[in-house]
């Protein structure tokens, strides 16, 4: 699943730097997020994207020290973004917990949204770029970014950044985008693979409110593509599969 995931971004990243000059992706952690960073960083055809024109920024991150090998930023460094030749000024990173803004998270968040408000052009109707690729890992729980079932982040509709206080999963301080921020992108991507992630991914795809099912209020512009291993599609409806062949 992460081969194929990073084949099909190395392709959009070109697409939309053939297009319009430059990229603009948003990572996602975790073991499917650095998982497709590592397969990007072996693929031969990496060499194809012109890595100084694209824009890098996160979803979520966890609100620890800078250099913390937990922060989402510190693992996409050691898989990939130190291996190849990014421009410095366009790595969004969001901010540490021994940064600027000291422990105070919702600060962190609402500096975070300044920066994708001052990065979104008058194309882009609205507070935020419109990234070309927004990535999110799936949870057991069917959370996205740091948005979990139930808990205030999921439920907000105006703010693009928020802090998130108490998350069920540690680190329980988070920064995370918001659905509103997510649904700017042209194309969100969910990524899942392994046998933890499939009750997740039914319950995603069967209807469910994005309140309980965080998941399944993440969709793009133009585009929601889920991508499962076969371990994580197996609890899938039917009704989800493709018509078979004649």
């Amino acid at each position: 699943m992460a081969q194929a995931a990073a084949a099909r971004l190395i392709t959009k990243i070109v697409d939309a730097q053939a297009s319009r000059g430059s990229a603009s992706v948003v990572l996602t952690g975790g073991r499917n997020g650095n998982g497709l960073l590592a397969a990007l960083a072996a693929a031969p055809a990496r060499g194809a994207i012109d890595w100084g024109r694209l824009d890098l920024w996160w979803g979520d991150e966890r609100f620890l020290p800078e250099g913390d090998p937990e922060r989402n930023v510190t693992q996409a460094r050691e898989a990939l973004l130190d291996a190849v030749p990014l421009d410095p000024k366009r790595v969004h990173a969001m901010p540490a917990s021994d940064g600027p803004f000291g422990t105070d998270v919702d600060a962190a968040a609402a500096a975070y949204a300044e920066e994708l408000a001052r990065a979104a052009g008058p194309e882009n109707h609205g507070s935020v770029p419109t990234f070309d690729v927004l990535m999110l890992g799936v949870g057991p729980d069917t959370h996205v970014a740091s948005l979990f079932p139930e808990l205030p982040a999921v439920r907000e509709t105006e703010r693009t950044v928020v802090g998130v206080h108490g998350a069920p999963k540690p680190p329980p301080t988070r920064v995370t985008l918001t659905l509103p921020a997510i649904r700017s992108a042209r194309e969100v991507w969910l990524l899942a693979a392994g046998e933890d992630k499939a009750q997740a991914a039914a319950i995603a795809l069967s209807g469910a409110g994005e309140i309980q099912a965080p998941a399944a209020g993440a969709y793009g512009r133009s585009r929601t593509l889920w991508l499962l291993d076969s371990a994580a599609a197996s609890q899938l409806p039917r009704s989800l599969y493709p018509p078979a062949s004649p």
